[in-house]
């Protein structure tokens, strides 16, 4: 039997973080899934399939690692994937708090599915996807906390946006 793990989110963009999470996961699991949401809660900077790219170059060789859009709830996709566990990282403790509630939640959806928490690595505790969203339309340099490609398609979807004088608006802002 397969040991198989999703490890769902926007992925808006992917990241250092993500990808260390992904990575431990794998060591674990016989096949990790990166499963990217299509339609998460909140402004996106890309779509679904430039999300999917992302994640696709960034775990390129990986081969326990596959990469797959998906929509509703991430229990029903884990299922249909015959898949056992749920990855989640967790960074800081308000991290938990969310997780906590969301694996309860999910536990009572699907109770075959278990919930798998990852503390993040030392190294990207201040990493999050909306941080590195405002620092890259700031200007600023995020080289440290995403692969060249993603640093590049940032710098792109940037430099589009401000040519049409729009901005994705957010609603904490590190300017302040």
């Amino acid at each position: 039997m397969i040991r198989r793990a999703v490890y769902p989110g926007s992925f808006d963009p992917i990241h250092n973080g993500h990808m260390d999470i992904a990575l431990r996961a794998a060591k674990i699991f016989d096949e990790v899934i990166v499963a990217i949401y299509d339609m998460p809660k909140k402004k996106l900077l890309f779509n679904i399939d430039e999300r999917t790219k992302l994640a696709l170059e960034a775990f390129k060789g990986i081969e326990n690692i596959r990469v797959a859009p998906f929509s509703g709830l991430a229990v029903n996709f884990v299922n249909e994937l015959g898949a056992m566990a749920i990855i989640r990282g967790l960074r800081v403790f308000s991290d938990f708090e969310l997780e906590f509630r969301m694996g309860l939640a999910n536990k009572k959806l699907a109770p075959e599915v278990e919930t798998v928490a990852i503390m993040t690595d030392e190294r990207h505790l201040h990493i999050s996807s909306s941080t590195i969203r405002e620092i890259a339309e700031l200007g600023g340099d995020v080289s440290s906390m995403v692969p060249p490609f993603v640093a590049l398609a940032l710098n792109e979807r940037f430099a589009e946006l401000h040519a049409n004088h729009n901005s994705p608006g957010y609603t904490t802002s590190i300017r302040d």
